[in-house]
């Protein structure tokens, strides 16, 4: 499994799966949790659940519904992010249904023990791995195959007026990005340093995602 972060590799001992055979892994990154679904293959290809609320919601803890889906297709190289809105805070179930990616979240809750620490994934749809990263996180990725299907199911809308961006290469937290010529939005070139988003107050207060406060 590829899956990198600043504290340590997550192991088999964190994961636990539920009745229908998910897999839910936890990640160095309270309440960030990868998912891997029970795929039936046969002669005729494979099936499984990419989404099912009730046992979403109670894996996950998820205490919201989500009310907006995104689809983005990305060629290799591109880096998108990182991302968050700081007013209607979004939580993010993210999956691949073609290619590859890199994908990170960076924790931005002023009281978590992982405050300012990210973790990387390697999601595809070759192993249909999803990663829920809730509100009170910056996310982003980069595509490692020719070209990248991605779809975010959200917590809430997308509101740009909120939408802040966090430096992708931002040296204080040394994210390693797999990919080193990568191709970015002027936006996302733009964006500010975790040191710049603490003292423009643009951070998160609380220790969990479920007690943030705004």
């Amino acid at each position: 499994m590829a899956i990198h972060m600043t504290s340590h590799k997550t192991s088999s001992s964190n994961s636990n799966s539920n009745s229908n055979g998910m897999k839910i892994i936890d990640t160095s990154l309270a309440d960030v949790k990868i998912i891997e679904p029970q795929v039936f293959n046969d002669d005729r290809g494979f099936f499984y659940e990419s989404f099912q609320a009730e046992r979403y919601q109670q894996a996950l803890n998820i205490n919201k519904l989500f009310v907006q889906s995104n689809v983005s297709q990305s060629k290799r190289g591109v880096l998108r992010g990182l991302h968050f809105q700081r007013q209607q805070p979004q939580g993010k179930l993210i999956s691949v249904t073609r290619g590859s990616i890199y994908d990170v979240a960076v924790d931005l809750r002023k009281d978590s023990k992982s405050f300012g620490k990210w973790l990387g994934v390697e999601l595809s749809a070759e192993n249909k791995r999803q990663i829920w990263i809730p509100e009170g996180f910056a996310h982003g990725f980069v595509t490692l195959s020719e070209l990248a299907n991605v779809e975010y199911k959200c917590t809430d809308y997308y509101a740009p007026q909120h939408e802040v961006c966090l430096l992708w290469n931002d040296p204080d937290l040394a994210i390693d990005w797999p990919i080193k010529d990568s191709i970015l939005s002027t936006k996302d070139t733009l964006g500010l340093t975790l040191e710049e988003l603490v003292l423009k107050g643009l951070i998160f207060k609380g220790e969990m995602s479920k007690d943030l406060v705004l």
